[in-house]
């Protein structure tokens, strides 16, 4: 029996910044944080697919966003003085430095049917983007798949407003409230006091969320779940590409799971991981925001 594929309704949540970095040696300023996750859904999904996101924007910067937010079928925007600015340093073979100025409070929103959306991706930008209390609302709401993609909400801040990993309080709280998690192979280790990976990921799954994601660069991506009690996994290795950008890799893996296991009727991790892992990868090989243009066709005409 074929799958009959559904118009799919996603909801995005995450803070719009601006990104001032720095990649080997040269600066660039441009549309960060959840611009890359909307850019990613918009490139990817079918024409009659509807995405919606809940940002924070101000009238200085949104012309670096108009080109993608106008596409969104549904815009829940706060309207603020100034949105976050990172200063980001990026290093070939290691983990980036951040620095941030103008770290805005939660994103405020008040959507009553939320049960329209078939899923929510939560992206936690500057680590403030929603509060425990609004996720606990939201899943009290909402009978869907949530995705939390945990990124710098694994970085506490600084007095001089440096981000530094850190254990995160509570987190099991979070997790209960989550189906999918997705970390890098640093942040994995923001999850829980344990210090192996493997506890760390057994404990992070009996919280109750169904699949972790933890996103390794140039080794690939695994889906970690269990059947039976049992710990087991997916892997995808990673494409070889000429790298030319490190920022908005791991927004744009997550837009592409989240978006392909859903479209493919929850069935199929496996492809959704395939799809993903080869998004990300093309990411890397994009100098220009432009070339997001190709995405959806350069990742089939590797996928097999």
């Amino acid at each position: 029996m074929s799958f009959q594929r559904k118009n799919i309704k996603l909801l995005v949540i995450g803070n719009s910044v601006v990104d001032t970095i720095d990649f080997n040696g040269e600066i660039k300023t441009k549309p960060g944080g959840i611009f890359y996750t909307v850019t990613a859904l918009n490139n990817f999904k079918e024409n009659q697919d509807k995405i919606s996101l809940v940002t924070a924007v101000d009238k200085k910067h949104y012309l670096l966003f108009k080109d993608e937010y106008e596409k969104l079928d549904g815009k829940i925007f706060n309207y603020v003085e100034s949105i976050p600015k990172v200063w980001l340093k990026v290093e070939k073979h290691s983990e980036r430095h951040e620095k941030y100025e103008n770290i805005n409070q939660n994103i405020s929103f008040n959507i009553k049917d939320l049960n329209s959306y078939d899923g929510i991706l939560i992206n936690m930008i500057t680590g403030f983007d929603i509060t425990l209390e609004q996720l606990k609302d939201i899943r009290k709401n909402y009978e869907g798949l949530i995705y939390f993609d945990v990124h710098t909400f694994s970085r506490g801040l600084d007095e001089d407003f440096k981000r530094r990993f850190r254990v995160i309080p509570r987190f099991k709280e979070w997790a209960s409230n989550l189906d999918i998690v997705q970390v890098n192979k640093n942040e994995l280790f923001t999850l829980s006091d344990k210090k192996n990976e493997e506890a760390i990921i057994n404990e992070v799954l009996d919280h109750g969320i169904k699949y972790l994601i933890v996103t390794l660069e140039e080794k690939g991506a695994k889906v970690f779940f269990k059947e039976n009690n049992v710990l087991k996994n997916f892997h995808e290795s990673a494409i070889t590409v000429n790298i030319k950008n490190k920022v908005g890799c791991g927004d744009v893996f997550g837009a592409v799971f989240f978006y392909s296991y859903i479209s493919q009727g929850y069935k199929s991790i496996n492809k959704a991981l395939q799809l993903a892992n080869l998004a990300a990868g093309y990411t890397a090989s994009y100098a220009e925001i432009s070339e997001f243009i190709n995405l959806k066709k350069d990742v089939f005409s590797r996928y097999n």
